[in-house]
């Protein structure tokens, strides 16, 4: 797999800068920068002397200096102005990451960490109300995309450093996990509209990686098990590599040549791989196939992570250019205030993000939808496809009729043949017994072991051509059956489409539920609902917590506070989050709770689940069955008339060897008759 050719990857625009009252040449070399590692240094610089600017002057939103600031909205094309010079770190942050983006897409593949660094910065430190592209949907979008690139990256290394098998298969379903996380988003409805047309090119390609990588994963587990010797489940992680990458190639319909070139190569290994596993499994190991579900699931080893941003060092934005401005122990004090903040926020997301993690497992392993948990729906109507074929029968009303009479014709001319043959077999027979009677009453010996004379010249080729035509018969009727075997089944299936409406919905099979059934499956639901309001109400918190943390700037008090009253102002100013952090503490805890009634209210609905997917099953069966019987007709009629035309053939050739018999018994038996008179 070393070398397999590369993926391409996502990077993201820059946005342009508009109007921003402030030197104009500082302005344009530092919103105009080379799409280089240069231009992200100038990036760093600009944001950082832009930190130490508002730090000192008060440009930011409804203070005395606020200048407006304008920047060109990515996704509308639309220029947003804001009177805050945060919005222009913001944009410049912003363009930090995409820049980082855009190098890592262009092969140099070292970048996607930094990306991932700028959005996280943006996400957890500026307000996202700013513009649409800043939204925190959006950002969390490009930080999993850019992770998830990252890791992509380090898996490429790994491949070519012949790291072990197994780190290279959990580095693999790291690059999984992420492109599921970023996939999340771009299903979000409302990512979605933001995002227009590029959202459809990013979740195809996503989705595409998300089985690729998967399939990576297995092929790696599969050389484990090998180097294992353990010879069956090499074979099911190959068989299931080779699953995963036939559903990648399907998404990757469109995709550049690129992307068909690694699908090809890959095809080849795990193929190859796959092909001889199960070869010396069958002929040589003979070990038991394990399901893929007994075994151990491929954890994801995150090995990358977004590089922090760090504003004020020197290292990366050069001298305070406005160091004599403002106080810097106001300024030192105010980023360790902004310090103890992301500590909390912190703290408070890794209780969430816990939380999350086994709330979306467990759902993930009941396998619950809340929208389809009945799809009892689905019955009360015939599915359009269906509609489809009857509405087409209803304009070819002798459909049924058309496929009768070819079976009746064929079955006439089948029957024929069949007449024909047999009064041949039976002339044969009875001048072999004339034959044998005659040659008894001239006291002549039978042949060797009692065989009966040999027949005249014209009845030996009689015989020889009628048994050719039985061979060729017995053949064909075998065809023949199977035939009409088809056409009875799928007959009964046309005329059922053909007729009412009412009679088609009511050969669709139906669940019958009870009411307690029907209770189960109403519980079930309001359970389902609690999830989801536990989860909703849960963001929300989540997003007060982040919009009070931004909003919360205590530099005028910092500025008139004594250096010792500092960490005594600190604990003054964090107990503004007691009360949402108490609501998120409240949320986390009744977690437990709603998931033991939701494992209850499963445990009864399983019968019921069995009932539907039963039911379910049978109905897709049948109306498979009954589109399978429309998409035949076509197929019927013509081999029914190939079939008249081979035994119309047939039966002419058959017609002409009886007249030849008759003739040939004649001159037979007549011949008999003058040996007797002799």
């Amino acid at each position: 797999m070393e070398a397999v050719p590369r993926m391409p990857m996502i990077w993201l625009d820059l946005k342009e800068a508009g109007e921003f009252a402030f030197n104009p040449a500082v302005k344009k070399s530092a919103v105009n920068v080379p799409r280089d590692f240069e231009g992200c240094s100038t990036l760093r610089k600009y944001f950082g002397q832009l930190h130490y600017l508002q730090s000192r002057i008060p440009m930011g939103a409804e203070q005395e200096a606020a200048v407006p600031i304008a920047w060109t909205e990515i996704f509308s094309g639309k220029t947003v102005t804001h009177e805050d010079i945060k919005y222009e770190q913001a944009c410049v942050l912003y363009n930090l990451g995409a820049l980082h983006s855009m190098l890592g897409a262009m092969d140099k593949r070292v970048s996607e960490e930094c990306a991932a660094g700028a959005f996280t910065y943006l996400r957890d430190h500026f307000p996202h109300s700013y513009s649409v592209d800043m939204s925190h949907q959006i950002l969390n979008l490009n930080i999993n995309l850019m992770l998830g690139q990252a890791q992509e990256c380090l898996l490429e290394k790994s491949m070519l450093d012949n790291r072990k098998s197994f780190l290279v298969a959990r580095i693999s379903a790291q690059v999984v996990d992420y492109y599921k996380e970023a996939c999340r988003a771009l299903e979000n409805s409302e990512t979605a509209s933001l995002l227009g047309k590029i959202q459809k090119d990013w979740k195809k390609l996503v989705q595409m990686k998300i089985y690729y990588f998967a399939a990576v994963a297995h092929l790696h587990m599969g050389k484990q098990a090998e180097e294992q010797q353990k010879f069956g489940e090499r074979v099911i992680y190959f068989q299931s590599a080779l699953d995963k990458l036939n559903e990648a190639i399907k998404l990757a319909k469109g995709q550049p040549e690129t992307v068909q070139e690694a699908l090809r190569f890959t095809m080849d290994v795990i193929g190859g791989k796959y092909n001889s596993a199960k070869k010396d499994n069958d002929f040589i190991y003979h070990e038991a196939v394990p399901a893929l579900d007994t075994l151990q699931s491929v954890k994801g080893a995150p090995l990358v992570k977004a590089l922090p941003v760090n504003p004020t060092d020197p290292a990366v934005t050069g001298p305070d250019i406005f160091a004599k401005l403002v106080p810097m122990a106001a300024h030192e004090a105010s980023s360790l205030y902004s310090e103890e903040k992301a500590k909390l926020l912190r703290d408070v997301m890794a209780k969430i993000e816990a939380k999350n993690e086994v709330l979306d497992q467990f759902m993930d392993s009941m396998q619950l939808d809340p929208e389809t948990v009945d799809n009892l729906d689905m019955y009360s109507h015939i599915p359009p496809i269906l509609m489809e074929k009857c509405a087409a029968l209803s304009v070819r009303p002798d459909t049924v009729k058309n496929l009768v009479q070819s079976m009746q014709v064929l079955s006439g001319v089948f029957t024929d043949v069949e007449a024909s043959l047999k009064e041949i077999r039976d002339l044969l027979e009875e001048d072999e017994a004339q034959e044998r009677k005659l040659q008894e009453l001239l006291g002549k010996v039978p042949g060797p072991q009692g065989s009966p004379p040999p027949p005249s010249p014209g009845l030996a080729e009689v015989s020889k051509e009628c048994s050719k035509y039985m061979e060729v018969h017995e053949k064909a009727s075998f065809t023949n059956t199977e035939l009409h075997k088809a056409m009875n089944l799928h007959i009964s299936n046309l005329r059922l489409l053909s007729g009412p409406l009412e009679q088609v919905r009511a050969a669709l099979p139906s669940p019958s539920l009870t009411e307690d059934d029907k209770q189960v499956l109403q519980n079930l639901k309001r359970i389902l609902a609690k999830v989801q309001e536990m989860r909703d109400q849960r963001t929300s918190l989540e997003q007060q917590l982040r919009e009070m943390i931004q909003k919360d700037d205590i530099t005028t008090s910092l500025v008139t506070t004594d250096r010792s009253e500092m960490k005594k102002l600190f604990e003054e100013q964090l107990k503004k989050y007691d009360q949402i952090k108490v609501y998120l503490e409240q949320n986390l805890a009744a977690q437990e709770t709603v998931l033991k009634a939701l494992t209850d209210a499963n445990v009864k609905y399983a019968a019921v689940r069995k009932v539907l997917a039963e039911v379910e099953h049978k109905w897709n069966t049948t109306v498979q069955t009954l589109v399978a019987s429309y998409e035949a007709y076509e197929d019927l009629m013509k081999k029914s008339q190939e079939g008249k035309d081979f035994y119309t053939d047939l039966e002419g050739k058959a017609a002409k060897l009886l007249e030849k018999a008759r003739a040939a018994c004649q001159a037979a038996e007549a011949n008999r008759q003058q040996i007797l008179e002799k």
